[in-house]
């Protein structure tokens, strides 16, 4: 199966944007070529224009406190594991305190270091990050990749409680919902919402089926497209009956 997750309001759209972005930096950081160093940093620059978001910060404390409170009222509830209830909530507590911890605007580190905002600059530039452009990036390049990947890893750092608070609102969010199954005729598939809308769909479909879906919805409707897959042509309907589950996620 492959699954494709489709935000529907714009705070749910920069979590999973920062969400792909960690994976992307700790994978690369964790590799020992320069190419995957290179290719590191610019992950890193894009985590600093997605965490820009002023409000970020406090909507992840605000979001957190409203989740604690939601699951602290689950207490008595027989049906609800105790030990695991604890332990959602004991992350919860520790992903607050680290995001209070954080001082200043998000990523300010990074803009104080003038070596690492000249390379954010010329990155912009097709090939500007060449020897010849930045020979202190070349000669950090030809360091060891022990000590390229402490310089990461200290860039990144600070900025990891972000990582653990949209880590577990997502991981809620993604737990929230019940998965339907559903048919989509001809490639297309409609269902009235009667003035609901989750905050996130999930489509699950079998990935030896040459389609993809596309979304689009609003409190009134949900509307499922499938389209083929072709890497070459223009976009075309999938115009075969398509068997696909859906999940409505919503916190």
């Amino acid at each position: 199966m492959i699954s494709y997750e489709f935000p529907l309001n714009e705070r749910v759209r920069t979590l999973l944007r920062l969400e792909d972005l960690f994976s992307r930096i700790e994978t690369l950081i964790s590799r020992s070529d320069s190419i995957d160093h290179h290719c590191a940093l610019g992950v890193l620059f894009e985590l600093l224009e997605v965490a820009a978001r002023a409000d970020l910060k406090s909507d992840l404390l605000q979001e957190l406190e409203r989740q604690k409170k939601i699951l602290a009222a689950l207490h008595s509830n027989p049906e609800i594991s105790e030990d695991a209830l604890e332990s959602i909530l004991n992350s919860i507590d520790i992903a607050s305190t680290d995001l209070l911890a954080m001082s200043g605007k998000i990523g300010q580190h990074l803009r104080d270091n003038e070596w690492l905002m000249g390379i954010k600059q010329r990155a912009c530039i097709p090939g500007g990050v060449c020897e010849f452009d930045l020979p202190s990036y070349h000669y950090w390049h030809h360091q060891s990749s022990e000590s390229r990947r402490a310089h990461l890893s200290s860039w990144l750092n600070p900025m990891l409680p972000l990582r653990e608070g949209f880590s577990i609102v997502l991981k809620l969010l993604r737990e929230s919902g019940k998965v339907h199954h559903f048919t989509a005729f001809h490639g297309s598939f409609q269902q009235m919402q009667g003035g609901k809308i989750a905050q996130m769909l999930c489509v699950h479909l079998d990935k030896s089926l040459p389609c993809l879906p596309e979304i689009s919805a609003n409190k009134y409707a949900l509307n499922v497209r499938f389209v083929a897959a072709n890497y070459a042509a223009k976009t075309a309907l999938y115009d075969q009956d398509v068997p696909f589950d859906l999940t409505f996620c919503s916190l």
